[in-house]
């Protein structure tokens, strides 16, 4: 039977604030130039009274992963938490813009965090500064967890910056309880280094537990297995989990499945702007498997994603990756 969703995504719902700003705006207000830092809600709403004209969009690592199946056509879903206000408001009709099913219940008005947000500021040399606030994303909690919808879904694509809620991890579990019963299967991007650093015993935990797909880069595998040999750290992983999906920037991707090992290459590009390239590969390669492709292709599909998406500005594709993939001949035109 044809599950409702090919991929439900579970992650920090953020709004992208872009805007352009000199170097004399990083200066006078204390932002370091070409860094990600967190900021509180205070910082967040004078930061944001202060810069000129921004494109909101909807963000956060597996909102992009998701956004990008579903330009694909992939039957998606997202579950994510915003508050009810003006920039949750946003979210809310950016996600769905993209053809993502998203009925997470808002965070009541009256809660004091606001909607998070990452405030990025875009310098004239193509710099970013990512100042990110993440307010009421960090109140979800397992009663936001659709048992229904998990249980409809082939595969649940977890974001590893979620970890650090409160309530994330019991979230988590009840998420996967429900698609493994329902025979879905999950996947799990690391997201950082140092995201796993904070909780490796619980990535751990659910690797060897639940998770069928690991998606990471480089370094969050080094991290994750403490090793410096990084062909070990891919061994492994390959050990505890049926697929592993490793980033390796401008070397491509590594994928690994049932003692099989492919390379997927980079697609050559001049690199505008590198956030979103994993989120971009994640949402391809699931489309790709969902879709029925092998898994070669998937990592091929991948890199063609994370190259369209680190071209310009923003986490979000500007031309049709189908077309792409037809033109580097992964897909019959």
């Amino acid at each position: 039977m044809t599950k409702k969703y090919q991929i439900v995504g579970i992650g920090n719902a953020l709004v992208d604030v872009l805007a352009h700003a000199d170097d004399s705006f990083l200066t006078e207000n204390g932002i370091e130039k070409g860094i990600m830092q967190l900021i509180d809600m205070d910082r967040a709403v004078d930061l944001y009274r202060k810069i000129g004209p921004a494109t909101e969009i909807s963000g956060g690592s597996a909102a992009n992963t998701i956004a990008g199946a579903a330009h694909l056509g992939g039957r998606t879903a997202y579950v994510g938490k915003v508050k009810d206000d003006q920039l949750g408001a946003i979210f809310a009709h950016d996600i769905r813009a993209q053809g993502v099913d998203y009925k997470t219940e808002l965070a009541a008005a009256d809660i004091e965090q606001e909607t998070g947000r990452c405030i990025v500021l875009v310098s004239p040399c193509g710099e970013r500064s990512m100042n990110t606030y993440l307010g009421a994303t960090d109140f979800l909690h397992p009663d936001d967890i659709d048992v229904a919808m998990m249980a409809n879904a082939e595969w649940v694509y977890l974001e590893g910056y979620r970890f650090d809620g409160p309530d994330s991890h019991e979230a988590f579990s009840k998420a996967n309880k429900a698609c493994i019963a329902a025979g879905g299967k999950i996947s799990l991007t690391l997201s950082d280094p140092f995201c796993v650093e904070r909780h490796r015993d619980a990535f751990r935990a659910m690797i060897k537990s639940d998770i069928d797909l690991l998606f990471c880069n480089r370094d969050e595998m080094l991290s994750m297995y403490q090793t410096d040999d990084f062909n070990a750290a891919l061994a492994q992983a390959a050990a505890e989990v049926e697929i592993v999906a490793c980033t390796d920037s401008d070397n491509g991707a590594h994928i690994l499945s049932k003692g099989q090992r492919w390379h997927a290459p980079a697609v050559p590009t001049e690199i505008i702007d590198a956030t979103g390239a994993g989120d971009l590969f994640a949402g391809a390669f699931l489309w790709g498997l969902t879709s029925g492709h092998d898994l070669e292709t998937c990592g091929n599909m991948g890199c063609i994603a994370a190259a369209e998406v680190i071209s310009h500005i923003g986490a979000r594709c500007e031309v049709d990756l189908m077309a792409l993939f037809q033109k580097h001949e992964f897909m019959a035109s």
